[in-house]
């Protein structure tokens, strides 16, 4: 078979790889406000679709989600996005290729998010998410009209839950120009990430902490007695880290989607209530209740972000870094820019950098610096530099050999056990989850040919599946179950935890992946654009070839 299509098989692969993993990172339900554990999201609406009989419209949705979901879909990025009316104007969301299927955001498979961060002159920092929608709706409720103050300088990030997100213009003018925004390198699109206007705000923000504008607070100590985990930890990152967003809708099963506010969940219950009224094969006999009086659902964006500061942090002890949301009635949250500016100031080495073998700054499945710099820029990392920096190899020894990495995941099980799982359906606590992340990781990432060794992490999972203990064992060491890359352990009496400390006294810290950690990015080459001819694509401010050999990755 030709080399070309053997690559491009093999980044098919990885993509899919890449969209199990990331469905299964976090699946969220809200209920009245508090972020609660539930069942896959996508699962909840398929169902709640299915129990629709008063409309068409329900029937059809019904039918959309019976089949595979189009993986693959783009947001039409409104006018002027940095302004304040772009803010409030809502993202479309549209099938990149209308021919693969339709894309819904109410499809928890398909949901596009978009988050945003505005410091102003005086360096106060607050946070804002814009809304998505389908092409040709209306929102459940008018997005708030954010503050955005004369001199301030805004940020906007993109996530995503399946695989490709391909971000185009609003058509009316070039808005992907005006937003300075970035989706890959030329034809070869980040996947599940985006960005808009990164790299002047993290300037801004980085110009304010020298001027003590902006105070980024300090990590604190987790339960086990290290450093709070930042999302340039060894213990946190995955294949894909700095990935995906904290945004979060609300949805119900008829498609209406609003902010996550007091206004937007007024909306839902007054758009179900009308549709309760009209509804003629409901009947009020005290007993039967209509799917559509349901609560709105939460649609959440499945990231290392949210896993960090909504399940690690608390089960360690910790506190993330906050600022109001404008969108959601100015409460105190979370986003991927505060957590990049934390993990800049405060990450001790080893640091997490974006490596050349993370899936989403491939070329066509080969390594590129400019498409690895182009990433990095838009989270506030430095390009790549010579010696380990970027290096794919360099990257796997630190997250499974360094005692800061997976084995801190082995050494605090007593705390995860107790912590709840992002995903039940994968595994029962937190403590399962991250093992099979890690698992999962291993092999995505390349580390069994990068090392030569096999996966160190042994799951072992019940008759449902599920996984319920782990095993790690250092690696070039024999796994007590016999197969480290097996998918079960079969000896129950191998404790994960006398494993990791086994791991941790038995191997050696690995080398420091990157040096100290740097506040600012530098610049890529050439000024953050997109083409100011009619494209439909963005494309990222880099220069040079768009794909790199195999062996060595070009400039």
């Amino acid at each position: 078979m030709p080399r070309k299509d053997s690559t491009q098989s093999s980044r098919v692969v990885q993509r899919e790889r890449a969209r199990r993993r990331k469905r299964s990172k976090l699946s969220l339900a809200l209920i009245g406000g508090p972020v609660i554990l539930a069942v896959v999201a996508g699962s909840v609406f398929a169902a709640e679709s299915r129990g629709q009989h008063g409309t068409r419209r329900g029937r059809a949705a019904s039918a959309q989600q019976d089949e595979k979901p189009n993986p693959n879909c783009a947001l039409l990025v409104p006018d002027h996005p940095l302004t304040a009316a772009g803010l409030a104007t809502p993202y479309r969301l549209v099938a990149t290729d209308p021919a693969q299927g339709p894309c819904h955001e109410a499809n928890a498979d398909q949901s596009a998010f978009v988050e945003a961060a505005i410091i102003d002159a005086r360096g106060k920092l607050t946070i804002y998410n814009p809304l998505v929608i389908d092409k040709g709706t209306k929102p459940a409720a008018r997005p708030v009209w954010p503050s955005v103050p004369k001199g301030s300088t805004v940020g906007i990030w993109f996530g995503f839950n399946s695989a490709d997100l391909t971000l185009r213009t609003s058509g009316r003018s070039n808005s992907l120009a005006q937003g300075k925004c970035v989706n890959g390198l030329r034809k070869s699109v980040f996947g599940q990430f985006a960005y808009c206007n990164a790299p002047a705000f993290f300037r801004a923000a980085n110009a304010q902490i020298a001027k003590k504008h902006l105070k980024i607070p300090a990590l604190g100590t987790a339960k086990d007695g290290m450093p709070c985990p930042t999302t340039r930890d060894f213990s946190v990152v995955d294949q894909d880290g700095s990935d995906n967003v904290v945004t979060h809708y609300l949805a119900d099963a008829r498609g209406h989607i609003a902010q996550n506010n007091a206004a937007g969940r007024a909306a839902l219950r007054r758009a179900a209530r009308l549709a309760n009224r009209g509804d003629r094969h409901h009947r009020h006999n005290g007993r039967t209740r209509s799917r559509t009086t349901e609560v709105p659902k939460d649609l959440a964006n499945g990231s290392d972000n949210l896993l960090l500061t909504q399940f690690l942090d608390p089960a360690l002890g910790c506190k993330p870094f906050t600022a109001p949301d404008q969108s959601s009635d100015g409460r105190a949250g979370s986003a991927l820019a505060l957590d990049e500016l934390s993990a800049a100031a405060h990450q001790k080495a080893p640091i997490a950098l974006i490596p050349m073998n993370d899936p989403m700054t491939l070329v066509d499945g080969r390594r590129s610096v400019a498409k690895t710099n182009a990433y990095r820029a838009g989270v506030d990392m430095p390009a790549v530099r010579s010696g380990a920096d970027g290096d794919g190899a360099a990257f796997c020894s630190a997250l499974f050999r360094d005692p800061a990495g997976i084995q801190r995941v082995f050494k605090d099980k007593a705390l995860l056990l107790k912590a709840p799982s992002p995903d039940p359906g994968t595994a029962p606590n937190l403590f399962g989850f991250l093992a099979a992340r890690a698992n999962q990781t291993f092999t995505n990432l390349g580390c069994d040919h990068l090392l030569g060794a096999a996966d160190p992490v042994a799951l072992t999972t019940n008759a449902a599946g599920l996984v319920t203990d782990a095993v790690l064992t250092p690696l070039g060491q024999a796994s007590a179950s016999g197969s480290p890359s097996a998918s079960s352990s079969a000896s129950g009496s191998a404790s994960a935890s006398a494993s990791a400390s086994a791991s941790a006294a038995a191997t050696a810290p690995g080398p420091a992946y990157s040096a100290a950690p740097t506040a600012t990015a530098p610049a890529v080459s050439g000024p953050p654009s997109a083409s100011t001819s009619a494209s439909t694509s963005a494309s990222a401010p880099v220069s040079g070839p768009a794909s790199a050999p195999p062996a060595s990755a070009a400039p």
